[in-house]
């Protein structure tokens, strides 16, 4: 017997994401307005990307995995070209070359995109191929991994190529990847990283490592950020000084306190109960991604699904193992909390994908 579609699905959108998502929106206007020293109009444009991303998250959701599938390459290729873009002419802010800027009409980072197109260019290829995927079939993958990895490199911009980079990988794992290839991936991580280290980071991503291992070394340069957002963190107890009551963020002893390292804001004014609460609403969204994983219904639908999820985790995970010390800083924003246009867009059309995944569905059940 077939079973009705509720309302949500039959306007194909996923009400428990739906609902995790406008929380975390809600939370994080909270406290980028006490990390912006209550700039209004910063939490104006973060409401209004947010708007925009909601908008553009149903509409994606309107649209069927296999109408998506058959123009993932026309995007991926237009999403290279914007890089390309960038590249040649793009618009540069502190010394790094990563927008694109239509003076009086748009700025925007390309290399965002990318973070959601890649997976679903990996997705797209291998749900044409048998799996688990053959070494030609990765070999290929790779190579549509690492054009953007490359050109996001050349910004210089680590941390978004390195997500970049595991977006794809990602989607390779959930295909199947054999182990032995997993594993022949861990060992050469060595001979890479020592391969990047000596000629592709520059010297000050290669002072963030050094500074990673002994921040003390330099605590009044580049250890200065972990110093403070340590310290900030550590304020805050387990309830914390209360709402606009941190010192760190304002009295500016925490740089960039409304981007990268705006966990250490919460951490200082909401303690570890405001920390343990973002991560549970972190946790369901990764859980309910995980699930609409297993419920896909095409291996496309599968594969990406799988994909963006994971990406979102590593999102959650790279974010605060910076901020606490156990990473190495590479400015990466913390999700849907992090000031931030272009991501805020980006992380709800990924979320749009999923709800697509999952509401176009065949709702059969057998009694």
């Amino acid at each position: 017997m077939r079973r009705r579609a509720s309302l949500l699905q039959r306007l194909h959108i996923d009400g428990l994401l739906l609902l995790l998502l406008l929380i975390l929106a809600a939370g994080g206007l909270f406290v980028l307005y006490s990390a912006s020293g209550k700039d209004v109009d910063m939490l104006i444009k973060q409401a209004s990307s947010f708007g925009i991303g909601l908008l553009l998250m149903l509409f994606i959701a309107q649209l069927e995995p296999r109408f998506m599938a058959r123009w993932v390459p026309l995007a991926y290729l237009a999403g290279l070209g914007l890089l390309v873009v960038v590249d040649v002419m793009g618009h540069n802010a502190m010394g790094a070359t990563r927008w694109i800027n239509i003076p009086g009409v748009i700025r925007f980072q390309p290399s965002e995109f990318m973070k959601i197109l890649m997976p679903a260019t990996i997705a797209w290829y291998l749900a044409k191929r048998s799996l688990p995927p053959r070494l030609k079939h990765i070999a290929i993958s790779l190579l549509l991994i690492g054009i953007p990895f490359a050109l996001v490199v050349r910004q210089p911009d680590l941390g978004t190529s390195l997500l970049i980079l595991v977006s794809g990988a990602f989607v390779l794992f959930v295909a199947g990847l054999r182990w032995r290839w997993i594993l022949g991936a861990v060992a050469a991580l060595v001979p890479v990283a020592l391969g990047m280290w000596y000629f592709i980071l520059l010297q000050y991503q290669k002072q963030r490592v050094l500074t990673f291992f002994d921040p003390e070394s330099d605590p009044l340069g580049s250890g200065w950020n972990i110093i403070q957002s340590k310290a900030a963190i550590g304020s805050g107890g387990v309830f914390g000084k209360g709402w606009l009551l941190g010192t760190q963020s304002h009295l500016d002893f925490l740089p960039e306190s409304h981007t990268d390292f705006i966990i250490a804001v919460l951490g200082e004014e909401f303690g570890l109960v405001g920390i343990c609460l973002l991560l549970l609403v972190y946790l369901l969204l990764i859980a309910r991604g995980l699930v609409i994983t297993v419920q896909a219904q095409t291996l496309f639908g599968k594969l990406l699904a799988g994909g963006l999820t994971m990406t979102f985790f590593v999102y959650v995970f790279v974010n605060i193992g910076m901020v606490s010390g156990l990473l190495p800083v590479v400015g990466v924003p913390l999700p849907f909390i992090s000031y931030g246009g272009t991501s805020m867009v980006t992380l709800m059309a990924g979320f749009g994908l999923l709800m697509a995944i999952h509401t176009h569905r065949k709702w059969i059940a057998h009694v």
